[in-house]
């Protein structure tokens, strides 16, 4: 897994270079990034990380760089505002921090280019087309899409070859309705197609792993593996 500054560079990397932004940056422009989250109280440090990315690529605040921030403060309701008033701004691109942040910057413009920190699942909740062809003015990274479930099971299975049960923990209502159900369905379908039985054991928060291990334990779930499907959005 990477560190959350090689993680920053990486994506500053690409946000600065994206394929959708026609023209090179002239000499001595200042480039405007709109950093737009839903709520920084959580992680106050990552701006400072952001700019710390941006500093790597010699990008600096004051020089060549003028860096928008905009927290909704936990109030996702704010965050259309928020978006409308860094376009407002004319700023050259959105950084969006997670799913609501993102469908609020796409609302609020369809040419300036958005790019997506970490999304949930970009495909059902409207910000793309597909993972393959995005298509719009959005790109990113995804955390999550049912796409996937089927290859960790496989990666699962190679990793461990003598694997025949595993144990799924996930978190009701962490994803929209639709989402979790493609999920569950393509754990299932990919369980069957590799013969690996699974047991699905519910974690609402933190509070309840202590209770979902134990059930793990009784089932004889754990005797082969535990896979984390989704635990927290």
């Amino acid at each position: 897994m990477l560190d959350r500054r090689t993680f920053l560079s990486a994506l500053t990397g690409s946000l600065l270079a994206a394929p959708f932004v026609a023209e090179a940056q002239p000499a001595g422009k200042v480039a405007r990034i709109g950093y737009l989250a839903p709520n920084l109280a959580v992680n106050p440090h990552l701006p400072e990380a952001f700019r710390q990315g941006l500093r790597d690529l010699g990008y600096v605040e004051g020089r060549n760089l003028v860096i928008e921030i905009r927290s909704a403060e936990g109030k996702l309701e704010r965050l259309p505002a928020l978006a409308a008033e860094l376009v407002a701004l004319k700023v050259d691109v959105i950084v969006a921090g997670g799913t609501p942040a993102a469908l609020a910057a796409k609302q609020a413009t369809t040419t300036l280019p958005i790019v997506v920190s970490a999304a949930g699942d970009p495909v059902t909740s409207g910000l793309v087309t597909s993972l393959a062809r995005p298509g719009g003015n959005v790109t990113g990274l995804s955390m999550l899409s049912p796409d996937l479930v089927g290859k960790c099971l496989e990666q699962l299975k190679q990793a461990v070859p003598g694997v025949s049960r595993v144990a799924v923990l996930w978190q009701p209502g962490a994803v929209p309705e639709r989402t979790e159900k493609d999920i569950l369905q393509g754990a299932e379908v990919a369980a069957r197609a590799l013969g690996v039985q699974l047991q699905f054991v519910e974690a609402r928060g933190p509070e309840e792993f202590d209770r979902a291990f134990s059930e793990i334990i009784r089932a004889r779930g754990c005797s082969d593996c535990v896979a984390k499907l989704h635990v927290h959005q």
